[in-house]
């Protein structure tokens, strides 16, 4: 996973454009597998960690019937994500600065929650230096780290027969681990899509509530 370069770059999504501010995640191939998923989904849908906007927006515009909250621990990424939306006309679909799931109250639940979640195994040594540019992709040790904390909380926030979606790496195990966990606290979980890479493979990982 690459961050941003060190000024906004645009970029094109379907008919979305794009800017991605410095200090922002850029989209790169698995955030556009999560973008494509998401234009598929109705209804009320959470983002957790939404970066540009892409996946939220992408779900916002696919029906004006769709309401999406998109949340970033990164204020830079709520301020890109809200400016997106608003170059792009896109009205149902708002975003918000918290950590995980701290600004959401409790009993508020979703039809739908989507995480991209930074998924690489990271050392000390490669974290970046402010811990809001951080959170895009440090994995901790194991690369699921992150992915821990939202599995911690998502099954609070998803109504019954709800969907949670998330990226997924086969690099240490993360594919297995990944299933295996949504499997225990959401419900049957299942390998929507994957792209091979020279290194590693990336999958779309569905799970529905039982």
């Amino acid at each position: 996973m690459m961050l941003r370069p060190s000024s906004a770059k645009e970029i094109s999504f379907g008919t979305l454009l794009l800017r991605v501010l410095p200090g922002v995640y850029e989209p790169a191939e698995d955030s556009f597998l999560l973008a494509t998923y998401a234009s598929s989904l109705p209804g009320n849908m959470l983002e957790i960690g939404c970066g540009c906007g892409i996946v939220s927006l992408s779900a916002a515009q696919a029906s004006q019937k769709n309401t999406v909250l998109g949340l970033d621990i990164n204020p830079a990424a709520v301020k890109c994500a809200s400016e997106n939306a608003h170059a792009n006309g896109i009205k149902n679909a708002a975003f918000l600065r918290s950590d995980m799931f701290s600004a959401i109250p409790k009993g508020k639940k979703f039809d739908s929650i989507l995480f991209n979640p930074p998924y690489l195994p990271t050392t000390r040594a490669e974290r970046l230096g402010t811990p809001e540019e951080n959170a895009a992709y440090d994995g901790g040790a194991t690369g699921i780290g992150i992915f821990k904390k939202f599995i911690a909380g998502a099954p609070g926030h998803l109504a019954d027969g709800g969907k949670v979606a998330v990226i997924a790496t086969s690099l240490g195990d993360g594919m297995e681990k990944t299933l295996a966990l949504l499997n225990a606290r959401i419900g049957p979980a299942q390998v929507l899509a994957e792209e091979k890479f020279f290194f590693e493979k990336i999958a779309l990982i569905e799970a529905s509530k039982k």
